[in-house]
């Protein structure tokens, strides 16, 4: 089992990998058969392949940039919990989104799934 400090260092490390941008990496650190659901609420989006799709029209099609706001909530079991907020342009208009991700890891470290907890009232306009 995956203990706890690895789960913090993965997801911290998953912050740094959007803000960069590199969807490359961002995929690495998914199991084959990983599930997202982003946000919770949408079907979820099984395997790579989907997920990798997810990441390039979302990540790939917008300048992003991503900061964690607390710190990563990890089990003993192989979950973990963190705040982040992810700056960008929404409609035109910067804005900040704030999300709560939460994702559990198989025995090897990598996610086996993702569940971004956001919806369009943690949007935040920015002023210019």
């Amino acid at each position: 089992m995956i203990d706890a400090q690895r789960i913090q260092a993965t997801m911290a490390h998953y912050v740094e990998l959007v803000d960069a941008g590199d969807i490359n990496a961002i995929l690495a650190l998914y199991a084959e058969d990983a599930t997202v659901e982003d946000p919770v609420g949408q079907a979820p989006l099984q395997g790579i392949d989907a997920i990798g799709r997810f990441y390039r029209q979302g990540l790939g099609a917008m300048k992003v940039s991503a900061t964690q706001t607390g710190p990563v909530r990890a089990t003993s079991n192989g979950c973990g919990a963190m705040p982040f907020r992810v700056d960008m342009e929404w409609g035109g208009q910067p804005c900040s989104l704030h999300v709560i991700d939460v994702m559990e890891f198989d025995a090897e470290g990598k996610i086996r799934s993702m569940k971004a907890f956001w919806s369009e009232i943690n949007i935040i306009a920015n002023p210019s």
